[in-house]
């Protein structure tokens, strides 16, 4: 034995090196794998400090509904991009679409290598096998357990998805303007105890107008309203989801008679069902059973009943035998208006009158980017302790602003301006110093910084080579008299309708 044990250990020198890197490769090994798991706890200590914060700001039942079910995937120092997972489809969409632009600023602050924040469905949990038609439903709190209780054990409604509608989205939230002055006394005729003189209502409005806001706030009216309804909240995709779910597993008998058992039902981007001759067939029979029940029915899609292509003639009378309420895009009072609503919220962070305005004339396309923007714009502020300003707001919301500009060029501003204070076009470019030539000069600087992307050099070559400092004093000194000098401040106004119009 020792003689052996002796060749083994000083025979060959080559087996004595393989012994060695082989030892070499595991301990790198090792440490690879301990270097990986710290990572791995690095980001989980990361996600939790970005969590809690989330909860701060969107309260616990957005949190435990939305942000909590998010499992961290793995970050490509390459690309910079970081995956989040979500348990299904829908789950994604939505968050992707209200939280996206938070969860991307916030892992920026937390870790400065995250470029991008990718929000897909778990690759294991593509196949939805745990949706079930309790969902989204959203039924009066108080009567969550009852409900939970009546139906558990079915597996068409599960205990753990009872969480509500949207606590945050209420009539009381809702900003009205002339814009959508109809849909919102249709919505509130609609949740009144008194039967209602249309239905079903069909809420028509392009995407982010407050469509979704006032379904939920119609269930939360109608909730307090009417205590003991049951009230079924659904996007049309959950519906057909669900329809399939229940003819795979031989369970239409019990998917149709809880779903009409509700006194109330809410369907969201009905566009989506168009094209589903089966599950189009089901929703006409859901509509016939409640209305000849007496119960409500409301519905909301991007377009009106007639431009749904692919829906059968028979659903299109249906959804268009109520009241169809417009809601038009938002205009700049309402967008005004918002943006002050929000303010609300954010306690002590100020925001200057000139931001809102800037954001009010530039973010136009809809509601939800408005808002949107103004939440990432505190959020950033309050995150890094930068107070809010113009250039800030131009800085951190780039994609948004590019998205929604329309292109006004700076010599359609001067020429806009000398029309407005009859001046001659030359004396935006001229070295003349006469009040009377000087301060439209500095209007037109302000409204260019304000409207076009422009940087100050920029500008002030396009008024004469002036130099950049030039322009910030204008800008600064506009800025200002328009706090207290109203006839200034109503000028401006003026011309920025005019140049935006």
């Amino acid at each position: 034995m020792t003689a052996q044990t002796h060749t083994i250990a000083t025979g060959t020198g080559a087996t004595g090196t393989g012994i060695a890197e082989r030892n070499t490769t595991n301990r790198k090994g090792r440490d690879n794998v301990m270097i990986e798991d710290q990572e791995a706890l690095d980001l989980a200590a990361d996600w939790a400090d970005i969590s809690q914060g989330l909860k701060k700001d969107l309260g616990p039942q957005l949190h435990t509904q939305w942000i909590k079910p998010i499992q961290l995937g793995s970050f490509c120092k390459e690309t910079g991009t970081l995956d989040l997972f979500l348990p299904t489809e829908f789950s994604a969409n939505w968050v992707a679409d209200r939280f996206a632009d938070r969860l991307s600023l916030a892992w920026k602050i937390a870790r400065s290598e995250v470029r991008q924040v990718r929000i897909t469905v778990h690759p294991r949990r593509r196949s939805l096998p745990e949706l079930r038609i309790g969902g989204e439903t959203a039924v009066q709190p108080r009567l969550a357990s009852h409900m939970t209780a009546q139906m558990a054990g079915s597996p068409m409604m599960s205990d753990t998805a009872l969480s509500g509608l949207d606590p945050s989205l209420t009539f009381a939230e809702f900003v009205s303007g002339s814009a959508n002055v109809l849909a919102l006394n249709a919505a509130q005729r609609m949740a009144a105890i008194e039967t209602p003189q249309f239905s079903p209502l069909y809420l028509k409005g392009s995407t982010g107008q407050g469509k979704t806001h006032l379904l939920h706030a119609i269930g939360h009216a109608f909730a307090a309203n009417k205590p003991g309804a049951r009230i079924f909240y659904c996007s049309a995709e959950r519906f057909m989801i669900e329809f399939v779910q229940a003819m795979r597993s031989n369970e239409m008998i019990e998917f149709k008679s809880r779903l009409r058992g509700f006194d109330m039902l809410l369907v969201d981007d009905i566009q989506f069902i168009i094209g589903k001759a089966s599950t189009q067939e089901e929703f006409l029979h859901t509509i016939d059973a409640l209305m000849s029940a007496g119960k409500r029915l409301v519905v909301a899609a991007d377009r009106a009943p007639q431009a749904l292509d692919g829906v059968e003639q028979r659903l299109l009378s249906r959804l268009s035998m109520g009241l169809v309420a417009d809601i038009q895009p938002a205009d700049i009072e309402l967008r005004r208006k918002i943006l002050e609503h929000r303010l609300v919220r954010f306690g002590s962070t100020q925001v200057p009158s000139d931001v809102i305005e800037f954001l009010a004339r530039t973010i136009n396309r809809n509601v939800r980017e408005l808002v949107g923007g103004l939440n990432k714009l505190i959020a950033y502020a309050q995150l890094t302790g930068q107070p809010v300003s113009l250039q800030l707001a131009e800085e951190q919301l780039t994609d948004i602003l590019s998205a929604n500009r329309r292109r006004i060029t700076i010599d359609e501003i001067q020429r806009t301006v000398c029309q407005f204070y009859r001046v001659d076009r030359t004396e935006m470019a001229s070295k003349r110093r006469a009040r009377a030539v000087v301060r439209p000069r500095q209007v037109a600087m302000y409204l260019a910084k304000v409207l076009t992307p422009r940087s100050y050099p920029e500008i002030g070559r396009k008024f004469g080579g002036r130099d950049h400092s030039t322009v910030i004093h204008a800008v600064r000194l506009i800025e200002e008299l328009r706090t207290r000098d109203a006839d200034m401040d109503g000028d401006v106004r003026t011309l920025l309708r005019q140049l935006e119009d």
